[in-house]
């Protein structure tokens, strides 16, 4: 059921929640850090609909701080605390499954979520049967800007090997290993792209 599968799925998401913080929570400076709610399944049988579910109410500004048609970039994520940490939330668990599952709508008030999705790249990974379509997870690939809190993490970023890609279907492939060497030596500069965001988009 509908119902069923949601609860799974936010719950999982949850699990991963719990792993970062885990790891985000040690280092020096990196603060609070999102946590998604539980979602419970409740039995009624004498109801027509025997399967509800049941979470905390959240209350205060509700906050999409990431969105199914792949606009990744919207200025509530970027500039709020917990919008990049949300960020830095789906590049972890990415770079955690191998690219292989992503926690999309990452939405709710403040540090707590709720109603999150997960891409899968392969049906049945997991044992998900993937509520999204695996393309947010090459939007994700494309558009995720990497922010202090994946410095934090050392993730790696996604920009270089997207970029590599399409340099490598360019007629200039000859200058590729120069251009990759110069990427490593650079990666202060990961924050820049920033700016040019409002622009680009």
């Amino acid at each position: 059921s509908v119902v069923i599968q949601e609860c799974y799925v936010q719950n999982t998401a949850r699990e991963y929640a719990k792993l970062y913080a885990a790891e985000a929570e040690p280092l020096e400076g990196f603060g609070e850090v999102p946590e998604i709610i539980p979602i419970f399944l409740i039995h009624r049988p004498a109801n027509n609909i025997p399967y509800a579910t049941v979470e905390e109410e959240l209350v205060g500004e509700f906050v999409k701080y990431s969105v199914k048609d792949g606009k990744e970039v919207n200025f509530l994520r970027r500039d709020s605390e917990a919008g990049q940490k949300c960020c830095t939330f789906q590049h972890w668990v990415y770079e955690k499954t191998n690219g292989n599952l992503l926690v999309t709508d990452l939405q709710g008030v403040g540090m707590k979520l709720t109603d999150v999705g997960i891409a899968t790249l392969a049906k049945g990974y997991k044992g998900f049967k993937g509520n999204c379509s695996f393309s947010f997870i090459e939007q994700f690939r494309a558009l995720h800007q990497c922010n202090e809190y994946c410095e934090m993490l050392g993730l790696k970023s996604l920009r270089t090997t997207h970029q590599k890609q399409r340099k490598a279907t360019s007629t200039k492939s000859k200058n590729l290993p120069n251009s990759s060497t110069v990427k490593k030596m650079v990666p202060k500069k990961a924050r820049e792209p920033r700016d040019f965001i409002s622009s680009e988009h």
